[in-house]
C-alpha cells in the first residue's frame, strides 16, 4: 500500500493501516534506537512509545509527511529523553555523588565536555550561511527536510545536499566523536 494511502487510512483510525506501518518501522526503529540505549528494555520501550504516538496523534500527521522521517524523529527525541531521564534519576545522582566523594575526575571531564561543546559551535560557525543554517534547523531545531525547504525558500534537494555537506564537514573538523556525543548532538 503506497504511504500516502497508508497515512490517510491511519488518520482516519485504521488499524490494519496502524499495523502495516508497524511491521514495516518497528524492526528499524528497534535497530536505531539499540545503538544508542544499549539496552534492548530501554529500546523496546522507546519504540512502543513511538506507536503509541503515532496513533494518538494521527489526525494531527500532514498527508505529504514522510512517515519514515516522522518515526525516525520521534524515535530521537523519545531516546534523547530517555538518557535525559537516566541523568536526572536518583541512582545516577548516587553514583555522582560518590564519584565526587571520591575525588574523582569530573571536573576534569566537565572542563573536557564544555570545550567539545564550545569547539562544536565553533566548527559550525565556519560553515557557509546556508549549511550552518540547514544543520541548525534540522539537527538543533529538528525540523524535516520538506519544512526547511519551505522556510529557506530552497529546493528540497538542496537541502538535503546542505545538510549532508554540513554533517560531513562537522565529523571532519572534529575529528571522531563517540556514538553518545553524536546523539547528543545530532551529527548522524
Amino acid at each position: 500500500m503506497p504511504e500516502k494511502q497508508l497515512i490517510s487510512d491511519l488518520k482516519a483510525g485504521s488499524h490494519r493501516a496502524f499495523d502495516s506501518i508497524y511491521r514495516l518501522y518497528a524492526k528499524r526503529l528497534y535497530a536505531y534506537c539499540l545503538q544508542y540505549c544499549k539496552q534492548a528494555e530501554d529500546a523496546e520501550e522507546i519504540v512502543e512509545d513511538v506507536f503509541v504516538r503515532l496513533w494518538t496523534l494521527r489526525k494531527s500527521i500532514r498527508q505529504e509527511e514522510s512517515l519514515k522521517s516522522l518515526l525516525f524523529i520521534m524515535s530521537r527525541h523519545l531516546v534523547i529523553n530517555a538518557y535525559r531521564r537516566r541523568l536526572n534519576s536518583p541512582e545516577y545522582e548516587e553514583f555522582v555523588d560518590f564519584q565526587n566523594s571520591a575525588g574523582s575526575e569530573d571536573a576534569a571531564l566537565q572542563v573536557e565536555y564544555d570545550e567539545f561543546v564550545a569547539r562544536l559551535h565553533r566548527v559550525l560557525r565556519t560553515l557557509p550561511a546556508t549549511q550552518q543554517r540547514v544543520v541548525q534547523l534540522s539537527r538543533m531545531e529538528g525540523m524535516g527536510n520538506k519544512d526547511i525547504a519551505r522556510e529557506l525558500n530552497l529546493s528540497e534537494q538542496t537541502v538535503k545536499n546542505q545538510l549532508s555537506l554540513g554533517l560531513k564537514a562537522l565529523r571532519e573538523k572534529l575529528g571522531y566523536v563517540s556514538p553518545l556525543l553524536e546523539l547528543l548532538f545530532l551529527l548522524n
